[in-house]
């Protein structure tokens, strides 16, 4: 059976970073220990950062790995991680969400397209940083998709 994409324990709340590179291992460290991915896609995942910042603006950004990480994904998932004292992204882009994409061939374009309308909305945004528990953030996610 597949794993769930979202479940709670891809999902942390009030979470502490300090740097942009923290911020992205952190998200990507659950996507491994929740084996959805191996080790070499959080580097895939620094890599693609130098490429091309991943901030969406409205404090959202999505760390996801380089075209060539597909082979370190093992099943597509995602993490949810809010920083609500905010992270710099560079350029006094300010993150307090950061939603970790690993997919599996191109289930994640579909995942980030959804992602990318609800995160479309400030106030849903605000929702998901300020979410008081896991199956809260679950919920708002799920909600488009109905």
């Amino acid at each position: 059976m597949a794993k769930e994409i979202l479940s709670t324990e891809n999902i942390e709340l009030g979470v502490q970073v300090s740097s942009k590179e923290e911020a992205v291992r952190y998200v990507g460290g659950i996507l491994l220990n929740n084996g959805y991915v191996k080790e070499n896609y959080i580097d895939k995942m620094l890599e693609r950062e130098e490429i091309a910042t991943t901030f969406m603006g409205n404090s959202l950004a999505i760390p996801h790995g380089t075209e060539d990480a597909k082979k370190e994904v093992i099943e597509t998932g995602l993490s949810v991680v809010t920083v609500p004292d905010g992270v710099d992204f560079g350029d006094g882009n300010i993150v307090k969400l950061l939603i970790g994409i690993a997919g599996k061939g191109d289930e994640h374009l579909e995942i980030l397209s959804q992602i990318a309308i609800i995160c479309s909305e400030e106030e849903n945004v605000e929702k998901l940083i300020q979410a008081s528990s896991k199956e809260e953030i679950i919920t708002l996610l799920n909600e488009v998709n109905e």
